[in-house]
């Protein structure tokens, strides 16, 4: 959506099966081991522990996110913009909704693995409250690369909520 000021405004939301080619573009712009459709697929509708959203602007899917809620724990499962899109914000936004979705299912930690070499994702997991906690040794299949493990404590109150739904 543009504004008067012709500003785009992003809109978030639940990802739905509809949504999955988009996702599938989205993951082989961003990912060296992008997740297929079937994945996507089998999260969507077998995965009860799986939540997932999207970012939309003017009804266009950039950037999507998804975590997995176990007990009270959130585990991000991934989280990927556009290229084209990529250094506008969109990437924070969309974890920052996690956590507050987060948050609303009562969630009170969150954690992700990152590449020790993706020093741009680990800023802002660290902006956002995320700190360090260990190594997954060659977690990644392509190129053995470690996994740094991230940790953050989620405000218990969930006061910190925008009021939207996801």
């Amino acid at each position: 959506m543009l504004s008067e000021q012709g500003e785009e405004h992003p809109v978030l939301r639940q990802m739905s099966l509809d949504d999955l080619p988009a996702i599938i573009e989205i993951e082989h712009e961003a990912f060296t081991l992008p997740w297929t459709e079937e994945a996507f697929r089998n999260e969507l509708i077998m995965n009860h522990f799986a939540k997932y959203m999207v970012l939309e602007l003017n009804g266009y899917i950039v950037g999507y996110a998804g975590m997995w809620t176990i007990m009270d724990e959130a585990h991000v499962t991934n989280i990927a913009v556009r290229e084209a899109y990529r250094g506008r914000g969109l990437g924070e936004l969309l974890l920052v909704r996690m956590m507050e979705w987060a948050m609303e299912l009562g969630m009170i930690r969150m954690t992700l693995e990152v590449r020790v070499t993706n020093e741009l994702a680990q800023s802002l997991y660290r902006k956002l409250g995320f700190t360090g906690a260990g190594v997954r040794k060659a977690y990644y299949s392509d190129n053995n690369e470690d996994a740094l493990i991230m940790w953050c404590e989620l405000p218990v109150d969930g006061e910190s909520g925008n009021g939207k739904e996801a």
